[in-house]
């Protein structure tokens, strides 16, 4: 952690610490109200409510299979800590390289019907009004590395 993030935590104080600690429990995706804030990113299917920034497409793989890709997409991801994993919800916390501020990201994959699943990927900040776009970039980069991770064979 930054010796400013460290500084900051004295007013934010989840900017004075590293991981999980000292943050919000997550939403239940499946009752997800957003707030009024700018400072959020939503992507789901289409007839997911409320609706999304970005839609995801139907994977074609399982639920578990596209679990296993998002936790490992996930883990890939820079300052990036695994939060809480309450099936079929997971989350982590990404933190900004200079301040430690954290953005805590939640992912539901839910079936959709045989062999095909869908995707929810939420991203909020905890700290601000404003974004400048960092929670919709986040969805992106995260759902293009998900769909590269399934263009490869199992195992890979």
């Amino acid at each position: 952690m930054s010796p400013l993030g460290w500084l900051l935590g004295f007013v934010l104080p989840g900017c004075a610490t590293a991981g999980a600690a000292r943050l919000p429990p997550r939403p239940d995706l499946s009752q997800l109200r957003r707030p009024s804030a700018p400072n959020n990113a939503l992507a789901g299917p289409a007839s997911f409510s409320p609706p999304p920034d970005i839609v995801t497409p139907v994977y074609p793989v399982a639920t578990e299979r596209l679990h296993a890709i998002v936790r490992d997409v996930a883990g890939r991801q820079p300052r990036t800590a695994a939060l809480e994993e309450t099936p079929p919800q997971l989350s982590w916390v990404q933190r900004s390289a200079l301040f430690n501020f954290p953005d805590m990201i939640t992912a539901r994959p839910e079936p959709a019907g045989a062999g095909a699943s869908t995707l929810i990927l939420y991203s909020e900040s905890v700290y601000g009004r404003y974004d400048f776009g960092v929670n919709h970039r986040r969805l992106r980069t995260w759902l293009s590395a998900i769909s590269n991770a399934l263009q490869q064979p199992p195992g890979k």
